[in-house]
């Protein structure tokens, strides 16, 4: 006979403890999995999770709150802009948020400057939150501000103090070494780069790496032209390059500036990949679709993202245990039909491929990249 698990209709709400009937495990067994405590076996809470999904239980929050004295809300500070990397990010966050059982809060800056950056993390804390995240990107800069509850900076090195500092890299450094890498191996001699804006920390990290991977091959670092990751600022970097006969390799900071600079470079007779291989950064998936495809390194939005979330969920329930430790973002290249080797070679067959390569680097790379700190 098939086991009846629903409740009759005008009956109360299923509880915890018919949550554990069904699952076969104890009333204890059932919090501990829903409140995501460690030591549970994956069986078995395989199982409770089964049973709350087919019961229809959920979790009351507000009594939690009141119990723990905490808002079981997390804030987040975002760059108020639709570009794809700060997006992705964002559902990132908001994904990694919501499976951990807390309610997100999100406060926009329109420029990421210190200013603005001060003044959604006092909106956040008047909100009650329990922890902060600052989403890269951010611009540099100090912020004249304390916070009493965990902060994760995400991607960016710490700009002001809390109760507990955390710091997660989005794998910027090993992308842009990654990207420059894959053009060096191809056999162009060196590598030019379009950079972000200057005071960006997302640009300064790519830039060390483009910078690491020459320097270990003994590469010419040629001058870097910098970019505002538009489109635009792409083409008119492409118009520059383009009148250079010695480039034939050029790593992008950003997707959409590498499209910019590939359409002055075809203008102007330049032919991508035939006579000039671009790389991009971000893995936008749009421009698997543009001619030519683009070769590009793909950010691990939601593999950063679940990690930093993670960290910052231990150090809000378990405030005086260390953290666990770190896990590191995967670095991915999609190889497309914008790169091959240098005009001197023949050209091999090109085709849609991924390569997950080793993040290990005889380079440390810098603030951000790194392992989460404690203050």
């Amino acid at each position: 006979m098939a086991r009846v698990v629903g409740r009759s209709v005008g009956s109360s709400a299923p509880r915890s403890a018919d949550v554990a009937r069904v699952a076969g495990v104890s009333r204890k067994t059932v919090s501990r999995v829903l409140n995501n405590e460690p030591y549970v076996s994956d069986e078995v809470r395989r199982r409770v999770l089964e049973a709350a999904e087919e019961l229809g239980y959920r979790l009351n929050h507000a009594a939690r709150a009141l119990a723990s004295g905490r808002n079981r809300s997390i804030g987040v500070v975002a760059l108020g802009t639709a570009g794809y990397g700060t997006a992705s990010l964002l559902v990132g966050i908001e994904k990694a948020v919501r499976d951990s059982g807390y309610a997100l809060r999100v406060v926009n800056t329109a420029d990421g400057d210190p200013e603005g950056i001060a003044g959604a993390v006092m909106s956040l804390r008047e909100q009650g939150v329990d922890g902060i995240v600052v989403s890269e990107p951010i611009v540099e800069g100090e912020v004249s501000l304390k916070v009493d509850v965990p902060v994760l900076f995400l991607g960016a090195p710490p700009a002001f103090t809390s109760a507990r500092t955390l710091t997660v890299g989005v794998g910027a450094y090993a992308l842009a070494r990654a990207a420059t890498d894959h053009l060096l191996d191809l056999g162009h001699t060196t590598v030019h780069h379009l950079a972000g804006p200057g005071r960006w920390y997302a640009s300064k990290d790519r830039l060390a790496g483009w910078r690491s991977a020459l320097a270990a091959r003994g590469a010419h670092e040629p001058p870097v032209i910098e970019g505002d990751w538009s489109p635009a600022s792409g083409y008119a970097a492409g118009v520059e390059l383009a009148a250079d006969s010695s480039v034939t390799a050029v790593f992008a900071a950003g997707d959409d500036m590498a499209i910019g600079l590939i359409h002055a470079l075809r203008e102007a007779g330049r032919r991508v990949p035939e006579d000039i291989s671009v790389v991009g950064f971000d893995g936008n998936p749009v421009f698997a679709h543009v001619t030519p495809p683009l070769t590009t390194v793909r950010q691990p939005f939601d593999a950063a993202a679940r990690e930093g979330i993670r960290l910052l969920m231990h150090a809000i329930e378990e405030p005086e245990t260390d953290l666990p430790p770190a896990s590191e973002p995967p670095v991915e290249l999609v190889v497309r039909g914008s790169t091959a080797p240098p005009p001197t070679r023949k050209a091999p067959a090109r085709g849609r491929r991924t390569a997950s390569r080793s993040r290990g680097s005889a380079h440390a790379p810098p603030a951000g990249d790194g392992p989460p700190t404690t203050d």
